[in-house]
């Protein structure tokens, strides 16, 4: 097990970027432009021109670029480019803290802690909840895991990328929180879409339906917390009504959706599942309880 100390002040101005694409790039130079030295490496080294002329410092390999700073912030297209880049710089590694904010699954943020563990490394893991032109910015969430003592001797330098949450030791957990935050933004957008498809085939103004909408949607989180409870506890009431009343909508909901020629898809998966929570005898039980049916 590595330990981690606070850094010395100058080492603490010093932190080194691999990968140079539109949100390493924006990583990087932000870090630039809140007065870090700042080392920048890109296996297409043309890409780190605009850095260095706004003041990085560009190096030769990834090695070279580990060996600048205590700090290593690796941000490439995806698990497979870590890897290699991992695999270049080896036990160059031995004594930094490892901030990863590529996309990743939990499974690889832990196998990535235990790389850099066996090197004599810490490891951070991260992931960037906004785009390329607000890293900076405090709306954008970066949440990390992994080594408390790297995530707190750190944690001012990280701060300059925008708002920052700790997630805890588990390295997989900041993978987690992401993952789940953004599937959750697609089944809504998703589902969003699909309505607006079926409003406008009835002639209805999309724009006008969406304002009543963001209203009904802002009563949606104090359902959210209770239905959230209820899978916690594993106690289900019968939250927006029982199943039994609420199955019986569900065949007018796909009717109507097929006769405007409108995918249905969705809308029957919930029938299926209310129908299966009633035939094993919970009716009376609410939609939270269509959680137990989710496994595979």
């Amino acid at each position: 097990m590595t330990t981690t100390s606070v850094p010395a002040e100058g080492a603490a101005r010093k932190v080194t970027v691999l990968g140079l694409g539109d949100m390493g790039s924006a990583i990087a130079r932000t870090f630039v432009e809140h007065g870090f030295r700042t080392t920048v490496w890109n296996r297409t080294a043309s890409k780190s021109a605009p850095l260095v002329e706004a003041g990085a410092t560009a190096a030769a390999t990834a090695a070279e670029a580990v060996a600048a700073s205590p700090l290593v912030v690796i941000c490439l297209l995806d698990g497979t480019a870590v890897d290699e880049v991992l695999a270049s710089v080896d036990t160059a590694v031995a004594g930094k803290v490892l901030v990863n904010v590529t996309s990743g699954s939990p499974a690889q943020a832990r196998a990535y802690e235990r790389w850099a563990g066996e090197r004599g490394a810490e490891y951070i893991d991260g992931k960037v909840m906004g785009d390329p032109p607000d890293v900076g910015k405090p709306h954008v969430v970066f949440p990390f895991s992994g080594s408390r003592a790297a995530y707190e001797a750190h944690e001012p330098t990280l701060r300059v990328l925008g708002g920052v949450v700790y997630h805890g030791g588990d390295p997989g957990a900041a993978a987690v929180e992401f993952m789940a935050q953004v599937a959750m933004g697609f089944e809504l957008l998703i589902g969003f879409l699909h309505t607006l498809k079926l409003v406008q085939a009835e002639g209805v103004d999309v724009t006008g339906f969406t304002d009543r909408l963001a209203a009904s949607v802002a009563a949606y989180p104090p359902l959210l917390t209770s239905m959230a409870e209820a899978v916690k506890s594993g106690e289900y009431g019968p939250d927006l009504g029982s199943l039994d009343v609420q199955a019986a909508l569900m065949d007018d909901l796909i009717s109507h959706r097929e006769s405007v020629g409108v995918e249905s898809v969705r809308m029957r998966e919930v029938k299926t599942l209310m129908t299966r929570r009633i035939t094993e005898g919970h009716g009376d039980q609410g939609f939270s309880s269509l959680f137990e049916l989710l496994g595979k």
